[in-house]
């Protein structure tokens, strides 16, 4: 066989290829027993036609074309390999030469990724936030506990904000009762603002047992934006009550026997979730400075697919909050056209990444056993609440194995960076790291917080594949006679 390649520019070549006909033995045996089994030749059992005879039954071209179609994918897999080109997606190939028992030509324009190198990826320095944890904060987040642990008491007095009400609504346009406006015993938060407007200001002042009428304008329902005439009763009033701050509440809320001694355990893992957030941060703005120090050609076909992939998760999530993308533009405050451009930039940084972290891991020799296959399915498990074992065959049955392992790789290529950056806090401390395992695995968890059996055969010979085979296109569509 044999093979040029033109570079067509830095992320395209067109791979010219040429065949002698005796080196299409396989395909034409494969072929000729295929069609064997199909056939019915009078004499002959099932499979065991004579080629000439099944020359002269389907036709020789139609032989021909069915080996071409079963021999261009493999001499396509054959070339990338040779050429040492990491195909990105489905070529386009074309039968250029076709002549029965001397040579099949074909062509194959397919996108690849470039060739660089990535260079000063270590003593990368970044600036995070400080992971100091201020009295203030402690006292915030025992105030939240301590909201957890009120109760409500009775109130003998008018209406303030920040009491809890048991409420009826009523409405009316023009002195004609809404049906599906009406609600009773409705427990509502004076101040919140979370229903009607005007609704607040009216019940400040207000008693139980008293009612109230006031206008303002529907937001839902049948008559979402008409003007109504809304009637207000007061069932009950009631008032927050929270625990004293002292030894009894902590014995209540938790396993300390004393407040200080819970105090300090807030201020324990507070700390500790700040300092996950700070190597969260540095890791991704490490990510930033190596993506802005690599100059990377992109393949088009490859961002438009990323943009595309993008716009449909994001049109998924919204289909099921019920929210449409007009009232998530509106929400976000951003036009038509700055949410395009957004997504273009997000787009094109992930692709560049996903190059240069794969380029790091093929320099440092980086790559996944089954153990951190089987740890990475078990953390993604989590995030999406479904079982390890089912995501696992999920994985397997769609051929996604791969990318698993891609995941994989290019998290520990991150490491490396992150292992060899200068991490300071804003006070100029110099923030110390993890191992790599420790930190990966308390990632996940802060990840989760805002058995397992991956088919063993399947994962280690993706990880021989993506050491040896790499350029491999995944299944190359067979070729058109031309």
């Amino acid at each position: 066989m044999k093979t040029d390649v033109e570079e067509l520019s830095p992320t395209r070549v067109k791979l010219t290829i040429e065949v002698p006909f005796e080196e299409l033995d396989h395909a034409f045996d494969v072929t000729y027993k295929s069609l064997a089994k199909q056939v019915r030749i009078k004499g002959f059992r099932p499979g065991k036609a004579p080629a000439r005879l099944i020359d002269r039954y389907v036709g020789r071209g139609a032989v021909i074309s069915e080996a071409v179609n079963h021999a261009v994918p493999e001499l396509y897999n054959e070339a990338i390999q040779k050429e040492e080109l990491f195909a990105l997606g489905q070529p386009d190939v074309e039968v250029t030469k076709l002549e029965d028992n001397e040579e099949l030509a074909f062509t194959a324009e397919v996108d690849v990724r470039p060739k660089f190198e990535v260079e000063n990826y270590k003593g990368i320095e970044v600036t995070v936030d400080s992971a100091e944890v201020t009295d203030e904060q402690v006292d915030e987040q025992t105030s939240t506990l301590r909201e957890r642990f009120s109760t409500l008491v009775g109130a003998d007095r008018p209406v303030e904000n920040g009491d809890h009400l048991s409420i009826d609504l009523s409405a009316a346009i023009d002195g004609e009762n809404l049906e599906d406006v009406a609600v009773s015993g409705y427990s509502y938060e004076v101040g919140t603002n979370a229903m009607l407007e005007g609704l607040d200001e009216t019940l400040v002042g207000m008693e139980a047992g008293g009612e109230a009428t006031f206008k303002t304008t529907l937001v839902g329902g049948e008559h979402e934006g008409q003007e109504a005439d809304v009637t207000v009763t007061v069932h009950s009033v009631k008032v927050k009550e929270l625990p004293e701050l002292d030894d009894e509440f902590a014995q209540l809320a938790s396993e300390f026997d004393t407040i200080e001694e819970l105090r300090e355990d807030v201020r324990k893992r507070m700390s500790e979730i700040r300092r996950l957030q700070q190597l969260s941060a540095a890791r991704d703005k490490a990510l930033e400075q190596l993506i802005e120090s690599v100059d990377v050609p992109l393949p088009d076909a490859v961002v438009d697919e990323e943009i595309t992939r993008r716009r449909e998760s994001l049109e998924q999530q919204l289909a099921q909050g019920g929210l449409t993308k007009e009232a998530y533009l509106e929400s976000q405050e951003k036009t038509e056209e700055e949410f395009d451009e957004e997504l273009t930039t997000g787009a094109r940084s992930a692709v560049k990444a996903g190059f240069i972290l794969d380029q790091l891991a093929i320099q440092e020799d980086l790559s996944a056993d089954q153990g951190e296959l089987s740890q990475y399915v078990f953390e993604q498990a989590q995030r999406m609440g479904v079982s390890p074992d089912q995501l696992a065959q999920h994985l397997v049955e769609s051929n996604q194995i791969r990318v698993a392992f891609t995941e994989v790789v290019r998290g520990k290529a991150m490491d490396l960076v992150l292992a060899g950056a200068r991490i300071t806090d804003e006070d100029g401390n110099v923030v110390e790291q993890e191992n790599a395992e420790e930190a990966a695995a308390k990632a996940a968890a802060v990840a989760a917080e805002e058995s397992l059996e991956v088919i063993e055969d399947d994962a280690e010979e993706t990880e021989t594949e993506a050491k040896t085979d790499e350029a491999k296109a995944a299944d190359a569509p067979a070729a058109d006679d031309k």
